[in-house]
């Protein structure tokens, strides 16, 4: 019922376009949000205007489609603009990451891209040796409190005591390189990688194909 659901969301009547769409063609863009828990929780401006459907393997979250990301590819193909996935990937074993990435391509559009943001491996233990941090040691203040490194390494422990079940638990992590790889090996053609000090994280914007001026423009990249 829920795959009927989200299949009629998505090929039901066509949206008004509100804003020129960077994608091409005359329909509003279409944004999947990937284990983004809840479509309270901001994702980046440039989807303000675009169709945001929420998935999540949690069934309390209110998701418009609840399944696991390693099962996307039962998913129908080609209906997404773009993919957002923000803390999540890291919530997969090493060996599975391939699988939730081979869905991203295969909901994507051709010219599609996914946004992916993930906690930087790299930058956490290096705080950690050259701080003489414990591994609770606070890193940053999030907006539901202190995090420490534990959490970036293990997973948010005051969510997963809270939820009571472990598919919150961290399960691999990402340095900048490691990331780049695995989305070429995957299958993207083009990578870009941003690192960022605040909260020790990795964005990364990984494309089907070379992204379009358009798609430059709207995600800040230099053009070509």
């Amino acid at each position: 019922m829920i795959l009927l659901n989200f299949i009629k969301n998505i090929l039901g009547p066509k949206e008004p376009r509100k804003s020129p769409s960077v994608i091409g063609g005359g329909e509003t863009p279409r944004v999947l949000n990937v284990g983004g828990a809840s479509k309270e929780i901001p994702i980046s401006p440039w989807y303000q205007d675009w169709s945001h459907l929420l998935l999540d393997i949690d069934p309390l979250t209110g998701a418009d489609v609840v399944l696991d990301a390693r099962q996307l590819t039962t998913l129908p193909g080609g209906l997404f603009d773009a993919i957002y996935c923000s803390h999540n990937l890291e919530h997969y074993y090493q060996h599975d990451v391939g699988k939730v990435l081979a869905g991203f391509l295969h909901v994507l559009k051709p010219e599609g891209f996914a946004e992916i943001h993930v906690p930087d491996m790299q930058l956490v233990m290096q705080h950690f040796v050259e701080n003489g941090s414990d591994i609770h040691g606070v890193l940053y203040e999030s907006a539901g409190g202190p995090i420490t490194v534990h959490d970036v390494m293990y997973g948010w422990g005051k969510q997963i005591a809270t939820s009571g079940v472990d598919f919150y638990a961290h399960k691999t992590g990402f340095t900048p390189r490691s990331l780049r790889e695995v989305l070429l090996a995957a299958g993207f053609a083009e990578v870009w990688i941003n690192a960022s000090t605040s909260e020790f994280a990795i964005g990364a914007l990984a494309f089907k194909q070379a992204p379009t001026a358009a798609q430059r423009a709207l995600l800040n990249l230099p053009l070509e």
